[in-house]
């Protein structure tokens, strides 16, 4: 840095200037200088090692743009992943990069209408073989080709997407069917403004009334 460049001339200079000092109390005052620059030289932070992730794209000029939207498709090979990028095709091919590991996938797409355009999937639903994954570029698309590990259908794309439809599915999956429905009526009964709670309030009333005269609703 600019501080220690200075701190390392200042050091050059005291040094100089003892080689000439012939009194005493003037070279003691120089020797205290000295230790006390040389202390300060050794307590500077070193200079911090850029991410290299981080000094790609900020090499890239321009600035980036997270990509969220994406279309996605399986084989029984592949987990097949679209992402529209308007020109995408004039880029030279080395401006598309993607890096896999076995659970994610990074995209880098530079300088495209003056942007630079990122992508990152974690936590892959299942493994992927990187050397088998790769990318194509398709008019106005790129394709990520992820390659399964093993041959087998995917119900979705991330273990976050897993969780949280394992999780909406618990809510109304249960063996009773109409317990499912409880279950969803009484999510939207706590979810609802007054209107709602009323109208199935009504609704829960009338079916209690049909049960009990063990009529069969016409209105089917």
């Amino acid at each position: 840095s600019l501080f220690l460049n200075q701190l390392q001339k200042d050091l050059e200079e005291v040094k100089e200037l003892l080689t000439k000092a012939t009194r005493k109390r003037v070279r003691d005052v120089l020797m205290t200088e000295k230790h006390k620059l040389e202390l300060e030289i050794k307590n500077q932070p070193p200079p911090k090692p850029k991410d290299v992730a981080e000094e790609e794209k900020s090499s890239l000029g321009g600035y980036t743009v997270k990509i969220n939207n994406y279309g996605w498709d399986q084989s029984d090979k592949f987990i097949k992943i679209y992402i529209s990028l308007n020109g995408v095709q004039k880029l030279p091919a080395e401006n598309v990069q993607v890096y896999f590991t076995e659970r994610s996938f990074d995209l880098l797409v530079k300088n495209l209408n003056g942007k630079n355009y990122t992508m990152t999937f974690n936590n892959l639903l299942k493994p992927i073989s990187v050397e088998g994954s790769s990318r194509k570029i398709k008019t106005d698309t790129v394709l990520v080709m992820c390659k399964k590990k093993q041959e087998e259908k995917w119900d979705c794309l991330t273990q976050v997407e897993k969780e949280s439809k394992e999780k909406e599915k618990a809510a109304y999956d249960t063996s009773d069917p109409s317990e499912g429905l409880m279950n969803l009526l009484k999510k939207m009964y706590a979810e609802g403004d007054d209107e709602m709670k009323r109208t199935i309030n009504k609704a829960w009333v009338e079916s209690r009334e049909k049960q009990s005269k063990g009529d069969i609703p016409m209105d089917i």
